[in-house]
């Protein structure tokens, strides 16, 4: 592991040479770091609901959502409202407190008002991707016990026949006369008032699967309104930036923890201009970032290579494209530092940052700050308010002070009510002093900022060495010929298990799979050599961007 710290440099060049000079926020007795934040103080009233704390929040925001293509937007003064009239509808239509509602739509300015209405009569939400095929929607929701659906029009059949219930169609032209009309023009002033307990469930989110079985992650309304308190309007306050005066775009899937933690929920307590896109185009992107004056934009890795790609293109400095841009910030996987870089380098006169979350911790975790004199763009950050964590060794079992590599083990407000009827997973993620394992191989530095190195599930073991795929793809991206890659194992009866590449050559490129495992054997240790590669179009990317290796070796060659 020490190769893998000297690949992922500190911040800082301060040691501590006995326990006494270790900093106030790590414990050498408990092994327990806290966060480096002044705590934040969270409703303590039992009967308090996600919805009601977004809206408690007084603003001067004008402009909630903007649907980028058409313009369409609804401003702050109606949205309270609209959300009300979403509730009271749907209580027409006999939707009730603790009854499941799954919203399987793409991201629009409707959205938001859909899911925030769900939760106000205190029904639970569970978001899933609207390109799930049948197969998927049965798979995932079994054990839901789903009552009612939202999805778009081309999908109600499919969705209907998967659940055996009438599903609502959704357009972003919403026909006078339609079902989905007719509930969104409900009178507000029927909506229900039920008595919602912040440990009642709010939603059932679909956890990306990348190494196991899909799960549904149990939030409850405490873990939601930690998530705005903690995350989203804990960070806006650290910087100068007015809220009110922010335009985010959401190119997010607002199904993925990410998203829904921005544009669904969080932004909206702080009166923050939301423009919504519905797909992603690059062309689209720059037009709208300049038409609205976009000045946030949280992003996954894939997003930053085509903004990089279209800063290049269009010589930022020289015109007045991208120039409203003043924070680029990353989260949901890991970026290479060559992408960094050329991130930073297209764009210097933007803030780049990087977090981390799961949709175990409702996205609670940690988040980027730079400063004056820190630049700090590898990180993911500083552990967020009210949070704690551990860095534990994944053979010893001991506690790792700074600079030691372990699994991250984190306690938080944010952290999920359990697996859906999954005992025994809940069990193994969350122990009974509420840690959640997070399964990921980490190291905090002496200034307490977070690193990611690798899964721990993910990990290669090669004649007994242990390999991070992360490590070996950050080597292969540096190749000038690569434009993506992927590191898995493979078994190999002598080694135990080999590191396979799986490389997408940049366009006209005719790099030899020799002359690139030599590039790599120069850049490395002898064990941890690339021994195969197998060249492909693409890589296999969940919505957030994380590479889904258990799809790597489906495309393997049979030579292997």
């Amino acid at each position: 592991m020490a190769e893998i710290l000297r690949a992922f440099p500190q911040t800082s060049s301060k040691t501590f040479s006995d326990e006494a000079s270790y900093p106030y926020w790590y414990s050498p007795e408990t092994g327990i770091y806290q966060s480096k934040h002044t705590p934040v103080a969270l409703p303590t009233e039992p009967f308090v609901d996600a919805v009601s704390y977004i809206f408690s929040h007084k603003h001067d925001g004008v402009t909630a959502l903007i649907d980028s293509s058409s313009g369409v937007s609804i401003p702050y003064s109606q949205l309270y409202s609209s959300v009300k009239a979403i509730a009271s509808g749907l209580h027409q239509m006999g939707v009730q407190q603790g009854d499941v509602v799954l919203i399987s739509l793409p991201n629009s300015i409707i959205f938001p008002i859909i899911f925030l209405g769900v939760l106000s009569i205190g029904a639970i939400v569970a978001p899933m991707n609207p390109v799930s095929n049948p197969l998927e929607i049965k798979k995932q929701t079994k054990d839901c016990k789903v009552k009612f659906a939202f999805t778009t029009p081309e999908k109600v059949d499919q969705v209907s026949k998967a659940l055996n219930l009438p599903a609502i169609p959704v357009s972003e032209n919403i026909t006078p006369g339609s079902i989905f009309h007719k509930i969104i023009s409900s009178d507000p002033n029927l909506a229900p008032k039920p008595r919602i307990s912040q440990e009642d469930t709010a939603a059932i989110m679909f956890s990306s699967g990348t190494t196991g079985a899909c799960k549904g992650v149990v939030l409850t309304h405490r873990n939601f309104i930690s998530m705005v308190a903690l995350f989203v309007r804990f960070e806006s306050s650290q910087y100068s930036f007015t809220p009110s005066k922010n335009v985010y775009i959401a190119v997010l899937p607002m199904f993925h923890i990410f998203g829904l933690a921005q544009f669904v929920t969080g932004l909206l307590s702080l009166g923050t201009t939301i423009v919504v896109m519905k797909k992603f185009n690059p062309d689209e992107m720059v037009k709208a970032i300049s038409k609205y004056g976009v000045t946030h934009f949280p992003v996954v890795p894939p997003l930053i290579t085509a903004l990089t790609k279209k800063a290049k293109s269009m010589d930022v400095k020289k015109g007045n494209f991208l120039r409203s841009l003043k924070q680029v910030s990353s989260g949901a996987a890991p970026l290479t530092t060559k992408l960094i870089q050329e991130l930073v380098q297209a764009l210097p006169h933007v803030d780049f940052i990087q977090g981390y979350g799961m949709t175990e911790t409702t996205a609670v975790a940690t988040r980027g700050y730079n400063t004056k004199d820190l630049k700090n763009y590898t990180s993911v950050g500083l552990l967020a308010p009210n949070s704690e964590a551990k860095v534990v060794d994944f053979v010893s079992g001991a506690t790792m002070p700074p600079g030691g590599v372990g699994e991250l083990w984190l306690r938080s407000p944010g952290v999920m009510n359990g697996y859906l009827n999954n005992i025994k997973e809940t069990m193994s993620t969350v122990d009974t002093e509420g840690w959640l394992h997070t399964g990921d191989i980490v190291y905090f530095d002496q200034d307490g900022y977070l690193y990611v190195i690798d899964r721990l599930k993910e990990v290669i073991k090669y004649k007994g060495f242990q390999i991070s795929p992360a490590d070996l793809e950050s080597v292969l991206m540096s190749h000038p010929e690569v434009a993506d890659a992927a590191v898995t194992a493979v078994t190999d009866e002598e080694a135990g298990e080999i590191p396979v590449a799986f490389v997408v050559r940049k366009k006209g490129s005719e790099l030899s799979e020799e002359s690139l495992m030599d590039f790599v054997s120069t850049k490395v240790s002898p064990y941890k050599k690339v021994r195969k590669v197998c060249f492909t179009n693409s890589v296999p990317r969940s919505a957030a961007g994380k590479i889904i290796r258990r799809e790597l070796k489906m495309i393997l060659p049979s030579r292997l």
